[in-house]
């Protein structure tokens, strides 16, 4: 007969899970021989307690089943085959057996009644047995599923964490960017009047060489600004808007020098 259990929602952990497994089970005193861990699919030997059996860890879409099957034949037979002797009488049967002279299935084909009810009670008892490694091997699955789960579940958090900081940091720089957007609106209606003041002056006659330098260079300025806006690159922005408001301030200082002439 074969055991089924599954551990749920695992699948992505799955050598995690086999190692575990093992772990579990040696600490419960399980011997594990011809261990064959692959990436979907793992196989081992497994005593315990004087049961036989073999086990196998596969990937089952997004769990991992854990199917365990008994190698009850020598416990069951023998014992069985004890009974059948004993309640037959047909013990000169035994040496044949073992020396292989005699098959299994003729002795227990041809014991008695109480014979047959010996055979049952090495059934039973080798059944109790399996039963009990069951109930180990149920506790290990269950214990490493949730010790899995609780590692998924810390790392569903970090990524929604991280995930948050990313909804926040482009926030940030939304807002950032916004900020330095209407900077630059700013900066560049004051740049126009300036300018428009500059050609009110030169219609009339006088000397705007000096402003229209300047305005020139903080038109250059807010040019450069607006490249490095567009490339992310909010330092120069900073920098060179705050450079071109100089000479904007610079140009309105010399025009009101102008006018006072």
């Amino acid at each position: 007969m074969a055991f089924i259990y599954y551990g749920q929602g695992v699948s992505s952990l799955y050598r995690d899970f086999v190692e575990r497994l093992m772990s579990q089970l040696a600490l419960r005193g399980t011997e594990i021989t011809h261990q064959n861990v692959g990436d979907t699919v793992s196989t081992m030997d497994i005593r315990h307690t004087g049961e036989e059996g073999k086990m196998e860890v596969v990937i089952d879409r997004e769990n991992v089943r854990v199917s365990y099957t008994v190698d009850r034949e020598r416990k069951e037979v023998k014992k069985g085959i004890a009974g059948a002797i004993a309640g037959a009488g047909l013990g000169g049967l035994l040496g044949g057996i073992i020396r292989g002279d005699r098959d299994i299935g003729d002795v227990i084909g041809g014991a008695a009644a109480g014979g047959a009810y010996g055979a049952y009670d090495g059934y039973e008892a080798s059944r109790e047995e399996r039963t009990a490694f069951a109930g180990v091997l149920a506790e290990a699955v269950r214990d490493v599923e949730d010790e899995l789960q609780a590692i998924l579940e810390g790392q569903a958090e970090a990524r929604e964490a991280l995930r948050e900081r990313g909804r926040q940091k482009r926030e940030e720089d939304e807002a950032r960017i916004e900020e330095l957007r209407e900077h630059l609106e700013e900066l560049y209606g004051d740049l126009l009047a300036v300018q428009e003041e500059i050609e009110l002056l030169d219609a009339e006659g006088l000397d705007i060489r000096k402003p229209r330098s300047r305005i020139d260079r903080a038109e250059t300025l807010y040019g450069e600004a607006e490249a490095a806006l567009e490339d992310g690159n909010h330092a120069v922005v900073k920098a060179k808007a705050k450079a071109a408001r100089a000479m904007v301030e610079g140009a309105q200082d010399l025009l009101s020098s102008i006018g006072a002439e």
